[in-house]
């Protein structure tokens, strides 16, 4: 067969994807051998194609059908040795735009520049429309030149509910073309029976998660299963991978699924047969003498019949041993933030007790003040160890501790909060905690008279990114007239001030309120 030279120029080896008709997706001209903009988003090239609106005619389950392909394509990019471009077609089938592309892992790839956001006319490359208007994989046509390089190419229709929604475009550098290996063929088999899956809607599967999507890749072991889940092939690397688990031998001819039962240790039986029979489209782990390997089963069911299985292998031993490193360190963090906040409980409680068997009142008070301080901080810790990372929703704790002063304080004074404090991270939160109460306690204390009603609202913004704003507001009998924060000699004040400057690198401002009461304002940058 020869070689033709390319219908189109979008297949040359510069940045030049149609030469002298080059446009982006919204149809402006871009300068030559340049992006005439970023490269777009999926869903921005989707939205601008009519798949914005779910409620959409065009759109029904196009989009999500669309990003789970793209979310799984690596895989038949790697088997195919080859690029793929995601194309979807305008109302006519005469223009397509290039939404998405990905490059294989498992051989040279033909494209060395971004094509995303692209336009190729039906003119220019008949087999996309023909695979629109036929709704079948168009390989006609010879192979064409790419700078110095042949190439073939395919294109594959993408089906959703019945209809062509979209084509994938599927070229093979063919410079490095030879005769293939057992591998290698085994590669391309098992591309044929996926393409012929998505040509029919089949693959991507409906019913897989993310999980699956991030599991094992072809590169890291691959097994081919006939209908009965006997293995027909099996790459070096699942050899390699099976035998650390302790199998011996070869894995041909051999029932998989009976085989990985055999050497599991441990996990659901039922899920790991059937993922190994290549039944089910899922993913789980094996293990068997401290190793752990990853399988994903791809059910081949061409036309509806199945006829075997994928099953991707992938030796996760020293990722299973990292991850529960980290969750071990995970549970020491948080039982060192239980213990923490068990002492600061202790000391409270031990403080409220002297604080009960001292008669000046003065000094009643002021240990009060402390156990309520203590409170703050315990608050903090018994949030932390609760959680998985060092980071809080500070909306609890805040709420906690505000309820807390009120208590204390045994007045008629309502406090409430005003907006979101987000999640924190424990840096910020703990001296946050202290700040917010001793702003809160000190416009209960002074802000209304003994025994008086009124409230204090803690009004929460965030004007700027990564900046956070909280003023602590009353309506109360407000500053005195020379009032300065330089001079006050009240300790929390003193404590709120030390805190937001040197522990939160804010500032701390006590003004008066423009209706009457007192504003006491923290500004923090970077809270997050």
């Amino acid at each position: 067969m020869g070689l033709t030279a390319v219908g189109f120029v979008m297949f040359t080896a510069h940045r030049t994807p149609f030469e002298d008709s080059v446009h982006d997706a919204t149809g402006v001209a871009a300068p030559r051998g340049t992006y005439a903009r970023r490269v777009p988003t999926m869903d921005e090239l989707l939205a601008a194609r009519g798949f914005a609106d779910a409620a959409a005619p065009r759109a029904g389950g196009v989009t999500e059908a669309l990003h789970r392909l793209v979310a799984d394509w690596q895989l038949l990019a790697d088997l195919s040795f080859a690029d793929l471009l995601l194309l979807v077609p305008d109302e006519t089938a005469s223009q397509f735009v290039v939404v998405a592309q990905m490059r294989p892992t498992t051989g040279p790839t033909v494209y060395q520049d971004d094509l995303v956001g692209s336009v190729i006319t039906s003119s220019d490359r008949p087999q996309l429309g023909l695979a629109v208007t036929e709704g079948r994989i168009c390989r006609e046509g010879d192979p064409v030149w790419s700078g110095d390089s042949p190439l073939r190419q395919e294109a594959l229709p993408v089906r959703v509910g019945g209809q062509v929604v979209a084509v994938v475009a599927r070229d093979t550098n063919l410079a490095a073309a030879r005769t293939p290996s057992q591998l290698e063929i085994a590669y391309l088999r098992s591309a044929g029976e996926l393409a012929q899956m998505l040509a029919e809607g089949r693959w991507p599967y409906p019913g897989e998660t993310g999980a699956e999507w991030s599991g094992p890749r072809v590169g890291d072991g691959l097994i081919q299963l006939d209908a009965d889940g006997v293995v027909t092939f099996a790459s070096p690397n699942a050899l390699s991978a099976y035998r650390r688990l302790g199998h011996r031998g070869d894995l041909a001819g051999q029932s998989l699924s009976e085989v990985t039962v055999a050497l599991a240790e441990s996990g659901p039986v039922q899920l790991l047969a059937n993922v190994a029979r290549g039944r089910v489209p899922a993913g789980t782990d094996v293990e068997a003498h401290e190793a752990v390997v990853r399988l994903r089963a791809l059910p081949l069911r061409p036309g509806g019949e199945h006829i075997g299985a994928l099953v991707l292998v992938h030796d996760v031993t020293e990722l299973r041993r990292q991850e529960r490193a980290l969750v071990g360190k995970d549970a020491t963090i948080r039982e060192i933030h239980h213990r923490v906040k068990n002492n600061l409980q202790t000391v409270a409680a031990l403080l409220r007790l002297q604080a009960r068997r001292l008669a000046a009142p003065e000094a009643r008070t002021a240990l009060e003040e402390s156990v309520r301080r203590v409170s703050s901080i315990a608050v903090v810790h018994e949030t932390l160890s609760g959680v998985l990372d060092e980071s809080v929703r500070f909306d609890d704790i805040a709420d906690q501790v505000t309820a807390m002063v009120a208590e204390v304080a045994g007045s008629h004074v309502a406090v409430r909060r005003v907006g979101s404090f987000g999640v924190l991270t424990a840096e910020v939160a703990t001296p946050l905690a202290m700040v917010l109460s001793e702003l809160v306690q000190n416009a209960v204390e002074h802000a209304y008279g003994e025994g008086a009603s009124g409230e204090v609202e803690v009004r929460v913004t965030w004007p700027e990114d990564e900046s956070l704003r909280v003023e602590v507001i009353d309506q109360g009998r407000g500053l005195p007239p020379d009032f300065s924060i330089d001079g006050s000699d009240r300790l929390g004040l003193a404590i709120a001030r030390t805190l937001v400057e040197s522990e939160l690198g804010g500032q701390l401002r006590l003004t008066s309120g423009e209706a009457g009461g007192t504003v006491a304002t923290v500004e923090i940058s970077a809270a997050k």
